[in-house]
Order: structure tokens, then C-alpha cells, then sequence
């Protein structure tokens, strides 16, 4: 069988640390993030997102359509196994516990001219992850370089520039003709809103490209700064798909040819369920609990949403509707601990 020819956790790390009020560093996260995401786990403060591209104390919010935010003492550099934080209580609330989950991308960025618009890319094509940053002309059918040459599984996008817009969540071909009805279906990474209709989504998804659509300006605003973070399927490393909820208890095992490390869901079918983000190393062990939403400053939650993580999948151990409705349909995105065969050709054992 084949595998990957990179640890997982070079690329992609879940790291815990409680906060000072103090600066400090957060070591142990195995490489230099490009991305990092930080939410406090026990107080109702917003998820912070920062990349190397945009730079320190430039912070955007998944819960929020608020523009970027420059905060002195938030996250203040990208070190070479973590990243630093000054004090401000946003990062870095003393006494509480945080989480922070890292990708790896190639670094500052660099100028790409594939498309209409000259976007700066910071790609690593190994695990098909890249941050990508542009000025929106306010064209229809403006294209932007995306850096991977592999067409992104999904991509979230965000004005940068003008609070008040939403971000976009938008799949190829993560999701069939019978979920996508056209190109204009998307989701809202900071509300929780079923698949809908938006005139605004990045409405093709090349091997290059990714052509937008200006409309209400949310992702191609004349002037406007944007940021897109794209994530290509790598086998042992991500999975990006779809499952059917069938409602009871044992509920639909998903198969991602890895140990998940991080699980993003959101159900595509309703208007009221969340983007649970669950990982294994907030639980340890199976069943997996503890819970926070993207789109929500809520404080991490517990029982409600059951999850087991094996050496090649996870499997749904609920029936609420947020996750395991029967016929729903639910978006996933998981990340590796560990591939389901490792370079030693030895099978990764099931939590």
C-alpha cells in the first residue's frame, strides 16, 4: 500500500497551552505554522486566525464578518516549533486553557500571475494546503492563482478590507450535483446555515485558478484585500468528502485512510447546526467529546457530539441532528495524526 513520505504532524499539530497574561512561547508544535487558529476553551473570546502572509497581530475571525483586526499582544512571530504571544488577553487569557491548530504552508508567500488578478501564495503542494491573498478588481470572472496545481477540495474565503461579509465556503468536487445544485451553493463558515444559494462564491475551481464572482463584493471587491485558505485532498494526510446521517447511535463510519487528528463537520441539509471541531488531542481517548464551533465564541462543550477515531477513519456515536440526522447530508474535513500505514510499512493501531 502506499504512503505518504512525510509525517502528518510536520504539517498539520493541535497544541494546548494555558495562557499567562504574560508574553510567551508555545513550543512543541513540531514546525513553523503558516496558519495558526487559536480559540480560548473556557471563555466566550472570538477564534483567532493568523498567517504568515498577512503577518503578526493581524487577526480575522471565523466567528465573526468583522474585518481584519490589528491587536497589539496577540500572536507577535511564527517561530521555528510554534509561535510567540504577547499579553493580551484575547490569545493569551491567564489561567485559561487554549487550543491552537496549525498548518504548515512554504513560508512569507511568493507573487503567482496565473490568473486576472496577481495573488501572493504561500503553498505547500505536498499536503495541498495554500494561503492566498489578492485586491479584488470587482470583475466577474476574475481569476486568482491558488498555487496548488491540484484543484482545492474546499476553500474559505474572507474580505479583508470591509467588515460586514461573510465567509465562503466553497467545495469541488466535495460535493455531488445532487448537494451543489449549481456553482453558486456555498457555506458560511461564521454562521450556521445549511447549503445555499450565494450570488458571491468562488463559482469554478481549477488546477491553477479559482475564478470568482463579484457579486455583493464579498469575494472580489474592487480594492478590497481577500484572503482564501485552500485545501487540496492528500492521501494519509486529508480528507475531504461528504456523509449521509442515518440518525441512531452507531452512525455512518467515514473512512479517511488515517488516524484523524482534527475533524471539522457541518450539516449541509439545516439551518441551526454549528461547525463542530473536534480533535484528539483535546480527547484523548475514544469516545472523543469535547467540541467547539467555528462559527460560535461559545466555550468548549462535552457530551453532546461522540465521535471514535481509529487508525483509518472516525465513526459518528450520536443521533443529534447537528451531526447524524437520517438522509441529512454533512460536509467533513479531516487532518492526520498518523496515516493508516507509515513508512515502515507497520499499520497505525486504532485508538
Amino acid at each position: 500500500m502506499a504512503y505518504i513520505n512525510f509525517n502528518p504532524k510536520d504539517n498539520f499539530n493541535t497544541k494546548l497551552y494555558t495562557g499567562t497574561g504574560a508574553t510567551q512561547s508555545i513550543t512543541g508544535v513540531n514546525f513553523e505554522p503558516d496558519l495558526v487558529w487559536i480559540k480560548n476553551r473556557q471563555n466566550t473570546y472570538n477564534h483567532h486566525l493568523f498567517d504568515v502572509i498577512r503577518g503578526v497581530e493581524k487577526e480575522i475571525r471565523s466567528d465573526s464578518t468583522d474585518a481584519e483586526t490589528t491587536i497589539s499582544g496577540t500572536l507577535t512571530s511564527f517561530d521555528s516549533d510554534g509561535f510567540t504571544l504577547g499579553s493580551a488577553g484575547n490569545t493569551n487569557f491567564n489561567g485559561n486553557n487554549h487550543v491552537s491548530w496549525n498548518w504548515k504552508a512554504n513560508g512569507a508567500g511568493v507573487s503567482n500571475t496565473d490568473g486576472s488578478i496577481t495573488s501572493t501564495v504561500s503553498a505547500n503542494t505536498d499536503t495541498g494546503f495554500s494561503i492566498v491573498t489578492y485586491t479584488g478588481n470587482g470583475s466577474d470572472g476574475a481569476t486568482i492563482g491558488h498555487g496548488l496545481s491540484r484543484k482545492p477540495k474546499f476553500v474559505m474565503t474572507k474580505n479583508l478590507t470591509t467588515g460586514g461579509y461573510d465567509w465562503l465556503g466553497h467545495g469541488y468536487p466535495t460535493f455531488d450535483s445532487s448537494i451543489f445544485a449549481t456553482s453558486y451553493n456555498s457555506l458560511q463558515i461564521n454562521d450556521v446555515y445549511g447549503l445555499h444559494s450565494h450570488g458571491s462564491v468562488a463559482n469554478t475551481i481549477g488546477d491553477s485558478v479559482i475564478t470568482t464572482n463579484d457579486a455583493y463584493f464579498q469575494n472580489n471587491e474592487n480594492g478590497a484585500r481577500h484572503i482564501m485558505y485552500c485545501f487540496s485532498e492528500t492521501k494519509g494526510f486529508s480528507s475531504i468528502h461528504f456523509y449521509r446521517g442515518n440518525g441512531n447511535n452507531s452512525g455512518p463510519f467515514c473512512y479517511t485512510g488515517f488516524k484523524p487528528a482534527f475533524v471539522l463537520i457541518k450539516n449541509m441539509s439545516d439551518n441551526d447546526d454549528g461547525w463542530l471541531i473536534i480533535d484528539s488531542t483535546r480527547s484523548v481517548y475514544n469516545q472523543t467529546y469535547n467540541y467547539l464551533t467555528a462559527q460560535s465564541a461559545g466555550t468548549e462543550g462535552g457530551t453532546d457530539f461522540p465521535i471514535d477515531f481509529y487508525s483509518n477513519g472516525f465513526k459518528i456515536r450520536g443521533s443529534d441532528i447537528s451531526y447524524n440526522q437520517s438522509g441529512y447530508a454533512y460536509f467533513y474535513m479531516a487532518f492526520a495524526e498518523e496515516p493508516l500505514v507509515g513508512s515502515n510499512g507497520v499499520p497505525a493501531t486504532a485508538r
